[in-house]
């Protein structure tokens, strides 16, 4: 009896030690660090109940910080959610300890778009993303990014866009650029990877707008089913359509993908498919000796999650900041003309502008980078996942939490920003007006980091090239008798503009 209590004796305190020692080993990460503040939470729905309101989610998170601070927590079913409305605590977890917040969390439709995390923007940090990072990077280098490749390319559909442009001008009195901004984004896109282009009207590219569509409608509604997976054991409509378009966009580059490993040499480089199957080859054939441990491959699911990738942010995306970007014109002519005035001093009206105008056209630069802060594409960029126990300025960050930056309150601080309501491509020159400055470390379009946007290069060359074309040769208003169009956007995968419609107006015929 004595011996079973002597025995029970023991076996407390050597549980007591290790639990002190574990607290001891757990002390230097958060000695003295504070919990977040916190939206009240129930059990299993967490803090929805906090959540519900007439905002949209990024000016919603914007607005709490008046009761809960800069930065806060809250919850998302079980799972912990940080919520960073600060340039210095966004700045840690993108910059300083962007190696420890580059996590992605796994969710049901995300698994479902990129199957099971196997692309670059879902996928979550690991060697093998590193490695394939490391395989996409060296294979947009090898295919000429930034480089006249790829800017003859968007020239190309920029003189496209500007003829049906001027067609449409010359028959209607007002009308809806978003499906010719689509097309001619959409076929950059298709040029770059496939090494194609459609013709409106196509029947595989009218599947490719439609399975994109699809896509964004459906991802962006936040399904439930990825707070709680096990909801997708019911009907569910959103995540049935999801899965539809996924199919068939992944027969498409399927077919693609076959096509291109059929017909591929080490001498043909014809587009960005042949590139990655180069690099890929490369980089498999040098792995043992640059990883030294266990050899990392890529699949083809990585190459065909890298192309729809690709599609899914390069599209999307700089269609909405094009659509944007009219509507300001709109609200502002004076800042229309000003763009205009510069070019015709600059270039005249014997040629058509080229990256290489980017430094002799700083005003337009100012405006486009004025867009991208006044209506951030994704003002909530993807979150991100601590991968281990951690701290974010004071306060405590353990493992498994999930970090949303709000590039919306970044971009809106006043602290940061004079007067961050009003748009002002002014504030992106320097006094002289003559080129270009960064007013705060806050702007942060494309994210920062580890994480930040693959395409960031590609999609910069888009604007300048397709605003520098249209604007050098239409003026854009309002339909007479009609108001502007609604600056309010609609949240989703990216913060788009209402439906509307312009005037075009030529600024010369011979063109």
């Amino acid at each position: 009896m004595d011996w079973d209590l002597c025995l029970l004796g023991g076996c407390f305190l050597t549980l007591l030690s290790l639990f002190a020692l574990k607290l001891r080993l757990r002390k230097p990460v958060h000695s003295g660090l504070q919990e977040l503040p916190c939206l009240p939470s129930f059990p299993l729905i967490g803090s929805l109940l906090s959540l519900r309101s007439v905002h949209p989610p990024h000016v919603l998170f914007k607005k709490l910080q008046e009761e809960y601070g800069q930065t806060y927590s809250l919850m998302m079913g079980s799972h912990r959610v940080v919520v960073v409305n600060q340039y210095v605590h966004a700045k840690e977890v993108l910059l300083k300890k962007g190696k420890i917040f580059a996590g992605r969390p796994r969710t049901v439709t995300t698994d479902v778009l990129t199957r099971d995390g196997k692309d670059i923007a879902f996928g979550d940090y690991s060697a093998t993303w590193k490695f394939h990072r490391k395989v996409v990077h060296g294979a947009l280098h090898m295919f000429g990014q930034g480089t006249a490749s790829i800017e003859k390319i968007i020239c190309t559909q920029a003189q496209s866009l500007c003829s049906v442009m001027l067609e449409k001008a010359t028959s209607e009195a007002c009308v809806d650029l978003s499906p010719d901004l689509a097309r001619v984004v959409t076929n950059v896109i298709c040029s770059l990877c496939f090494n194609s282009t459609y013709p409106m009207g196509d029947p595989e590219f009218e599947a490719i707008l439609l399975y994109s569509q699809g896509i964004v409608d459906t991802v962006a509604k936040d399904s439930l089913v990825d707070i709680f997976p096990w909801l997708q054991l019911f009907p569910n409509a959103d995540l049935r359509l999801l899965k539809q378009c996924v199919s068939t966009r992944d027969k498409l580059l399927h077919q693609k993908y076959e096509e291109h490993k059929a017909q591929y040499s080490d001498n043909l480089q014809r587009d960005l498919i042949d590139a990655l199957l180069r690099a890929k080859r490369n980089a498999q054939n040098n792995n043992t000796a640059e990883m030294s441990s266990e050899p990392l491959g890529l699949s083809d699911d990585h190459i065909l999650m890298t192309v729809g990738d690709i599609f899914g942010a390069g599209v999307e995306t700089t269609v909405t900041v094009l659509r944007w970007a009219i509507i300001y014109l709109i609200y502002h002519p004076e800042v229309q003309k000003r763009i205009q005035d510069e070019m015709d001093s600059n270039l005249g009206r014997d040629r058509s502008p080229l990256l290489s105008d980017r430094g002799s056209l700083p005003y337009l630069e100012a405006t486009i980078r004025e867009v991208l802060r006044i209506r951030p594409v994704s003002p909530l960029l993807i979150p991100h996942v601590a991968l281990q126990d951690t701290s974010l300025g004071n306060f405590k960050v353990r493992k498994g939490t999930r970090v949303i930056v709000n590039l919306w309150s970044l971009h809106y601080d006043e602290k940061e920003w004079k007067h961050p309501e009003l748009f002002d491509p002014g504030r992106f020159l320097n006094r002289e007006g003559t080129g270009l400055s960064k007013p705060s470390s806050s702007y942060m379009p494309f994210g920062a980091g580890v994480r930040v946007c693959l395409g960031e290069a590609l999609a910069k060359m888009e604007l300048f090239i397709f605003l520098a074309w249209i604007l050098q040769r239409f003026t854009f208003s309002s339909p007479a008798g009609q108001p502007p169009p609604s600056l309010e956007g609609k949240f989703g995968v990216v913060l788009q503009p209402a439906k509307y419609k312009v005037t075009v107006t030529p600024r010369w015929r011979a063109f």
